[in-house]
């Protein structure tokens, strides 16, 4: 790859859209259910799986569960998938309404 191609290649993937979201994370033997906003869904499971398996992930509750119960006992959902149009302060605001509204939904807590 040359020099032109591979600044293609970066200007491309910083073009990129990135659906943003909500997104629900479950443990199917505790019956627990969190939820959390993102701007990028493609990354979010891949993300929380390698923090819980670092031990490192920022929800102590989601974290002992995964200690306890294993890998296998979670999955990962897209809850919702915002319109790729909105940006900004519009996309925030969307994501922040949205989370409430799921959480309230699921009976869930935060991720």
């Amino acid at each position: 790859m040359d020099r032109t191609e591979r600044r293609a290649a970066i200007a491309a993937y910083k073009e990129r859209k990135t659906p943003a979201g909500i997104y629900a994370v479950r443990c199917t033997t505790t019956g627990e259910c969190w939820v959390g906003s993102t701007p990028n869904l493609e990354a979010i499971e891949n993300r929380m799986r390698f923090t819980l398996g670092q031990g490192i992930n920022l929800n102590r509750r989601m974290q002992a569960a995964w200690k306890e119960e294993g890998e296998a006992a979670f999955t990962f959902e897209r809850v919702e998938t915002l319109d790729e149009e909105l940006t900004g302060r519009d996309r925030d605001r969307a994501l922040k309404e949205s989370l409430a509204l799921w959480a309230e939904e699921l009976d869930a807590a935060p991720a």
